[in-house]
């Protein structure tokens, strides 16, 4: 009987012991369990916050790329615009200068026709040497003349012309030389 009080004893003991260790290896398995669960979380957080971040950023980027491009449009719509006002400018310039021309060559023309109506009623051939020298005379005076008021009109010309145009590069020059 002792010896079955012993056995029993002993398998008591690794009863105990045998529930010990399975709460132990329960408890273990349970906090390890915990700890993966823990790590997966905070693995998921950290992730949802880098891509919170990356979000961010990509947004900020892409707005300032919108930004960047609505700057862009808007800046070539004004050198559309400076463009076609230089045109239009040098189109009504050309056109002042072609009948100023115009009303010199009808002046001209008629002031001709004129001193050669007059050389019928010449007396002598001197005469007629006179009046060709002054004519020539007078039509190279007035050439010379007008020649220079048509190059300082040309000149004014091309000046307002490239008024627009010069505009527009100066504020291409503020605006986009500070970004370089």
């Amino acid at each position: 009987m002792n010896n079955n009080i012993k056995a029993i004893n002993k398998m008591s003991s690794l009863q105990s012991y045998a529930e010990s260790t399975s709460e132990e290896m329960s408890s273990a398995t349970k906090l390890g369990f915990e700890k993966t669960i823990s790590a997966i979380n905070n693995s998921v957080s950290a992730a949802g916050l880098g891509f919170e971040k990356t979000q961010a950023q990509v947004k900020q980027n892409m707005d300032k790329v919108m930004k960047t491009t609505e700057e862009l449009v808007s800046f070539s719509q004004g050198n559309y615009d400076a463009f076609v006002k230089s045109s239009q400018i040098w189109a009504a310039g050309i056109q002042d200068l072609t009948k100023q021309i115009a009303a010199n060559a009808q002046a001209q023309f008629d002031e001709t026709v004129a001193a050669m109506k007059s050389f019928g009623s010449v007396k002598s051939l001197k005469e007629v040497f006179d009046m060709q020298t002054s004519l020539a005379r007078s039509s190279m005076e007035k050439a010379m003349t007008e020649s220079g008021r048509l190059t300082d009109a040309s000149i004014k010309l091309a000046e307002q012309a490239m008024a627009p145009l010069t505009a527009r590069v100066n504020l291409a020059v503020e605006k986009f030389g500070k970004a370089v």
